[in-house]
């Protein structure tokens, strides 16, 4: 029937048919509400499908609703992809600190490793054994400091 030719004389006919189905449809509802009220139940508010079928249909999108507010829903769409961004970026965000950090740490053993060589390498005892063979000996006597009194001149 989609592709059909149709006079508008059947077009007519199948619109009274369809409104003669929504009227008994919406009688047996309200016959419905009136044994709820009766009972004291809330009466139902169902004229048609709900949303959740006409959200898997696609009715919904044909709804005079969706062409009035058709920047309104654009805007919400540009927002969700804005939160998807920005859990990607911090997602980035969080590996680079990761790494950044690891090579710190790398950075920091090898400052650590170097400085305990150079200590080693510079204690008194390795270099007085060293420097043996160059025919320099380390000294028994302490050091003395010579001081000079510089006279006042005035």
């Amino acid at each position: 029937m989609d592709n059909e030719f149709l006079d508008k004389a059947q077009l007519d006919e199948q619109e009274a048919a369809q409104k003669k189905k929504d009227k008994k449809a919406a009688d047996k509802a309200a016959a419905k509400d009136k044994k709820r009220a009766a009972k004291g139940k809330k009466p139902s508010k169902r004229t048609g499908p709900n949303a959740f079928v006409q959200i898997l249909n696609g009715d919904f999108l044909t709804k005079e609703f969706m062409t009035n507010n058709l920047g309104f829903i654009f805007f919400i769409i540009f927002l969700m992809l804005l939160v998807v961004a920005k859990g990607y970026y911090g997602k980035e965000l969080t590996r680079n600190v990761n790494t950044t950090q690891s090579e710190l740490d790398e950075v920091t053993s090898d400052y650590f490793e170097s400085k305990a060589r150079l200590e080693e390498e510079t204690r008194r005892v390795r270099l007085v054994e060293q420097l043996e063979s160059q025919g320099l000996k380390e000294t028994v006597n302490p050091t003395k400091v010579i001081r000079i009194k510089k006279k006042k001149n005035k």
